[in-house]
């Protein structure tokens, strides 16, 4: 690949996107919310795995599912938005390896199937990766995003997953941002603080 991002771009996905934590009163479709997945499935896994599940809450009834299970700062504005999406991953992601993976599915099944660490750390690194690639995604398609750890799992867990295959990582709220709910910009670490060249 030799083509580069634009300055618009990258803008529009780093440099000017931000957390949100208020909301115009836009409504999200399901055309676009199919839209951001089918741009962010393309982004790499191990082993094309792709553990990431994306429940999608829409309708307040579905949300107000959720509710009691987030935390009181993140509760409101999470309601307030038009989605709210829970990242999760499926410790059995390798069972869809014969589809996603077909050259090597069976070595791979067997080897994520008998062990079960592995398993479970591949299925949250990359569930976790895909939930970064979707904010990404939904970035780049005119959304913004307001991501939180704040929640308890256990509960979003039982209320959504009951089955225990599928754990929850973190919800994100997507829509279109009202301004006044940004606050200000945060630094980040320098090259220098952050990274080492050896």
């Amino acid at each position: 690949m030799t083509d580069t991002a634009n300055d618009a771009a990258l803008d529009l996905i780093f440099r000017e996107a931000r957390t949100q934590n208020a909301w115009k009163p836009e409504p999200v479709g399901e055309e676009l919310i199919r839209q951001v997945y089918d741009l962010a499935k393309w982004a790499p896994t191990s082993a094309n795995g792709s553990p990431a599940r994306f429940v999608f809450l829409t309708s307040e009834e579905a949300k107000l599912r959720a509710k009691p299970h987030i935390a009181p700062t993140n509760a409101d504005k999470m309601m307030a938005a038009p989605v709210v999406v829970i990242i999760a991953h499926d410790l059995d992601f390798y069972e869809h390896l014969g589809k996603l993976f077909p050259n090597g599915a069976d070595g791979m099944k067997a080897y994520f199937g008998g062990n079960e660490q592995v398993a479970y750390d591949t299925a949250f690194r990359n569930g976790s990766m895909q939930g970064a690639y979707f904010i990404l995604a939904a970035r780049a398609l005119g959304l913004d995003c307001g991501p939180a750890s704040g929640f308890n799992n256990a509960g979003i867990d039982q209320e959504f997953f009951p089955e225990g295959r599928v754990k929850s990582n973190f919800i994100c709220a997507i829509g279109h941002g009202d301004p006044a709910g940004v606050w200000p910009r945060n630094p980040r670490l320098s090259f220098e603080e952050a990274c080492t060249v050896l």
